[in-house]
């Protein structure tokens, strides 16, 4: 499964989209859609274009973390939403989630939202823009959005 060209521009709405190379609030020197590494390098300006064929190249890593994680089958927006998800708190950490756990064992969807309203926190504090995030990717799983 590939995330589709509706979970792409949701996660461009939730992240933003920098056509110019930046400091994130974590210290990282970043461009286009989340875009970080070596590639990437001081007064960097790239092309709209340029910023989503490498957050499509980005974005596999974490189809691939999906992918090899869930082990039931996933309707398109659950799939999208996961990807959102695992793009904004990581890999691993989506690896290693109850979340994941809770989807694996087809638990009530109350549960499965429960556990996406955990993942709220930045520098210890919960964080409003979180929040709304989840309510959205919540919404985007159960086929609302």
């Amino acid at each position: 499964m590939k995330i589709s060209e509706k979970g792409i521009n949701f996660i461009i709405n939730e992240e933003g989209e920098k056509l110019k190379a930046y400091i994130c609030p974590a210290g990282v020197l970043t461009i286009g859609v989340g875009h970080t590494g070596k590639d990437v390098v001081p007064g960097m300006i790239i092309t709209r274009e340029h910023s989503r064929e490498l957050l499509k190249n980005d974005l596999k890593h974490f189809e691939n973390a999906v992918e090899t994680s869930v082990k039931i089958s996933l309707k398109q927006h659950e799939y999208d939403s996961l990807i959102s998800f695992a793009f904004n708190v990581g890999a691993e950490a989506f690896k290693k989630s109850t979340l994941l756990k809770k989807i694996n064992a087809l638990a009530p969807m109350i549960e499965i939202e429960a556990e996406f309203r955990k993942w709220v926190r930045g520098g210890g504090k919960v964080l409003p823009v979180l929040q709304k995030r989840r309510e959205r990717e919540i919404k985007f799983f159960k086929g609302e959005y």
